[in-house]
């Protein structure tokens, strides 16, 4: 483990490859889990405030289920997350070509909205754990990410870099140049 302010980081962070390879997993990782995504306080306005704009994306099957839940749920721990289908498919989501797609970052990409979407989704394979005097930071490996693993490895592209993009939205780029110094460091006094 390492630490940055208040954050406890797994090693795996920074010694594990990974790249999202969607044409392998098809995305399933937003179908199989569960609950929903977990969502951020902000993040509850932000879907409010963006659905008139993304409905035209999802499903009917997506849009009775948001009318019978709402457009977030609390779950058994308390926590504000996504409604699913039958407990398994993000109502967010939309198939495009056999790939399961947030219509969040859909309609981001296309200047719709600038919602991107929940953090917690953005940072998947990142899992988040906040505790009373510190944060923490794993990589939760399943096997439904295999394809990710071999794709990383082959690239040697590490968890932390393929995810920088979502590390600097939720802790900011000085932040993340702070983890690549850390990692960069302790992969020199690895050899």
């Amino acid at each position: 483990m390492i630490q940055i302010e208040d954050k406890i980081i797994s090693l795996d962070l920074i010694e594990e490859c990974f790249i999202c390879d969607l044409s392998a997993c098809k995305g399933i990782c937003c179908v199989d889990g569960d609950s929903g995504a977990p969502l951020q306080i902000e993040e509850v306005e932000q879907i409010e405030q963006s659905f008139e704009k993304i409905k035209k994306y999802l499903s009917e099957e997506s849009l009775a289920e948001i009318e019978k839940q709402g457009l977030f749920e609390v779950d058994e721990d308390g926590d504000n997350v996504t409604p699913c289908i039958n407990g398994g498919e993000c109502v967010y989501l939309t198939k495009e070509e056999g790939i399961f797609k947030c219509v969040f970052e859909i309609a981001y990409r296309k200047g719709e909205i600038d919602f991107i979407k929940p953090i917690s989704c953005h940072l998947y394979p990142i899992r988040t754990v906040k505790y009373l005097d510190f944060t923490a930071v794993n990589y939760e490996q399943r096997d439904i990410c295999k394809a990710a693993r071999i794709l990383g490895k082959k690239e040697n592209i590490k968890v932390y870099e393929f995810l920088q993009e979502p590390i600097i939205r939720a802790y900011g780029k000085d932040w993340y140049n702070q983890l690549d110094i850390t990692a960069k460091i302790y992969e020199t006094q690895k050899k």
